[in-house]
């Protein structure tokens, strides 16, 4: 059989399943974005400890480095690209305000507004894609030159989407107002984010420390909300 399936990819592998799970959970029935959500961050956990886990192992071979940088970007693409699109048709699915707007115009029209928020998404992920590859071929080149850890990402590192979406939904467990059209937005400016050249810093232990705090806040409020409305 082939792969690797040592310890120091079991997170990888567990944030493939857990997207998977979530991109089935949010496309099932009418949809369910908030049980994607909860899925999206576990993945985003899972990725703030599988490099680290991987390079607990000090005598990893070359092939078991490189698989482990391949399947980080595949899974990363289907956590943080494909996930939070498929979300986003939930989020579309489950809208009262697109049922007003389906009931208020013609089937052209109503096909046609759900074209253009689908495309949006589509987008995203196509963003979410040039953004993975872009790091990867240029983080090639700066380890020939360079060495070492990279100390600032040039745009926004796809696995912020594991934070960005999930307080997105939030906003609706605050808000009377229909929040869908408010994540296609969210997902527009993200992708364009993805492959702007803004500086950021690399996150320190303290700063993923925060950032997991964070998303555990988000998790036990979505998982609040879905037990107080079902």
């Amino acid at each position: 059989m082939i792969g690797i399936y040592n310890y120091t990819v079991l997170l990888t592998y567990l944030s493939l399943v857990s997207a998977g799970a979530g991109i089935m959970v949010s496309l099932s029935g009418n949809g369910h974005p908030y049980w994607g959500c909860m899925f999206l961050l576990v993945c985003g956990l899972c990725d703030a400890f599988d490099g680290k886990v991987a390079r607990m192992k000090k005598n990893r071979t070359v092939m078991e480095q490189n698989y482990g940088i391949q399947i980080d970007s595949l899974s990363d693409l289907v956590a943080f690209g494909v996930l939070p699109g498929c979300i986003g048709v939930a989020m579309i699915r489950t809208s009262p305000y697109m049922k007003e707007l389906e009931a208020g115009l013609s089937a052209g029209q109503f096909g046609a507004l759900k074209f253009a928020l689908c495309a949006v998404l589509v987008l995203y992920m196509l963003a979410a894609l040039i953004r993975l590859a872009y790091f990867n071929v240029t983080e090639e080149e700066r380890q020939k030159t360079e060495g070492g850890v990279r100390k600032f990402y040039t745009g926004l590192p796809v696995t912020s989407a594991s934070l960005i979406f999930p307080l997105v939904i939030l906003i609706q467990y605050i808000s009377p107002a229909d929040i869908s059209l408010l994540y296609i937005a969210v997902a527009l400016v993200t992708g364009f984010l993805f492959l702007s050249k803004l500086q950021i810093r690399k996150p320190g232990m303290r700063e993923i420390y925060i950032m997991i705090a964070f998303g555990a806040v988000e998790f036990i409020l979505l998982v609040a909300r879905h037990m107080t409305h079902g």
